[in-house]
């Protein structure tokens, strides 16, 4: 059985701490664009969806991808359920779908490759794009905070996640 080719644009965001990153694709190795956006703001949240809104205005992707924050074991904070169910409402009411991938389903995809930290999973990333190997940040240390580039990566993997199972696991 062969897998169905997405037809169009898929934006896959992650939010983090500090904001947000988007890779956009066109077919599972083929990005268009990606990033990481920082909201200085006091309300991040609104800085977010504004610049999420310019995205998809810009884009026009035919499918959002995004983390599952209502999954169980989701360790995601308030602010960040708020912004992900900011995007839901935002995205329904410009008639995109938009898809809900959980963290362990990310750790199953990767996990046929060998990858199962978020490091190794973002190694892997790089072997399949090379464009991303610059911005993969050195090992995260124990008393070091995260690299706000793994922001990138983890937007990836939701990405690679949806060619892997599309719809069906949503």
């Amino acid at each position: 059985m062969t897998k169905p080719q997405w037809p169009g644009l898929v934006l896959s965001i992650y939010a983090t701490t500090r904001g947000f990153a988007f890779a956009l694709f066109e077919s599972p190795l083929s990005p268009v664009d990606w990033g990481v956006k920082v909201a200085v703001r006091a309300s991040k949240n609104a800085e977010c969806v504004e610049g999420i809104t310019k995205l998809v205005e810009t884009y026009q992707p035919d499918a959002v991808v995004i983390e599952d924050y209502r999954a169980a074991g989701s360790r995601r904070s308030l602010r960040i359920r708020r912004l992900y169910r900011a995007i839901e409402a935002w995205t329904a009411s410009q008639a995109i779908e938009t898809y809900r991938y959980s963290r362990n389903l990310i750790r199953e995809t990767f996990s046929r490759l060998g990858a199962y930290t978020k490091e190794e999973i973002a190694q892997i990333i790089t072997k399949h794009i090379p464009a991303f190997e610059h911005r993969l940040p050195p090992v995260r240390r124990v008393w070091m905070s995260e690299d706000p580039r793994m922001g990138l990566f983890d937007a990836t993997a939701l990405a690679f996640t949806f060619f892997r199972f599309g719809v069906a696991a949503a």
